[in-house]
């Protein structure tokens, strides 16, 4: 098949890439950076994928599935759906499990989500991550065409990304080497998530290619495995202290007022 990655780049997207020309693919991939591959199968297209003129140009030409890895506001999304729908045998939105409201029991595809059921308007009426990928699912629920497929990962690492709670590996990990204390949310300490490594999430979306009973359908790829982010956080601490020894950093936390934690 004929594969069009949108933003393949990153911790999902490179396991991917190297997944589909493992399996004969031809492998087509957007990149803002010029890029070349030794596989003879997996080809960059130099370009922002962003832009309404480039991605015209590209969907010129026969693709059996698109994935799209890119983030979009809700407009971006809404202009060239119908394009991309028209265009590919299947389309691989990847949305978020952040979608889903807080549950007391394992989430599945059917648990609420926040926006289906959060009653703070003021909330409601920004444009918060967990919000604007419900309505982008929303966007393309409501179309006539039913060649889409709708990924929900949990968090996803690799060697390169370990997030922690809202800040990623550059933020956290900076800091806290130069002995520099972060803030963190006292109520996130303690609630649970789950990670999952970034190629097994690609091993999820390859079975969902080309696939007809995927077609229509929202999908949550997750690890079996919940911690909280103060276990994660633990994690972390003991990786620095077996690796780094001497070098100063702070990973210690003390309670702060109310809704902090300083670390």
């Amino acid at each position: 098949m004929r594969i069009l990655i949108f933003g393949g780049t990153g911790a999902m997207g490179m396991p991917l890439i190297k997944l589909l020309s493992e399996q004969g693919h031809e492998v087509y991939v957007t990149s803002r950076k010029e890029r070349s591959s030794e596989q003879t199968d997996v080809h960059y297209i130099c370009g922002n994928a962003h832009e309404m003129a480039f991605i015209s140009g590209i969907l010129k030409e026969p693709y059996d599935v698109l994935v799209d890895f890119m983030s979009y506001r809700l407009p971006e999304l809404q202009e060239r759906l119908d394009l991309i729908l028209d265009s590919v045998g299947q389309y691989i939105f990847l949305s978020s499990c952040r979608v889903y409201a807080e549950s007391k029991t394992p989430i599945t595809e059917e648990t609420p989500r926040l926006l289906d059921v959060c009653k703070d308007k003021e909330y409601l009426s920004t444009e918060e991550y967990a919000l604007d990928k419900a309505r982008e699912e929303n966007l393309i629920f409501a179309s006539e065409r039913k060649n889409w497929t709708i990924v929900r990962p949990t968090v996803t690492y690799n060697s390169r990304r370990l997030q922690l709670g809202c800040y990623e590996l550059d933020e956290w990990l900076g800091r806290a080497l130069q002995g520099k204390p972060l803030v963190f949310y006292d109520d996130l300490a303690d609630k649970l998530t789950s990670m999952t490594y970034g190629g097994d999430v690609a091993k999820g979306i390859g079975y969902l290619i080309g696939r007809p009973q995927a077609l229509g359908e929202a999908v949550n790829i997750a690890s079996p495995e919940s911690k909280t982010w103060g276990e994660i956080l633990n994690i972390y601490k003991n990786a620095l202290e077996e690796s780094w020894g001497g070098i100063a950093y702070r990973l210690s936390c003390s309670l702060m007022p109310r809704t902090t934690r300083s670390f």
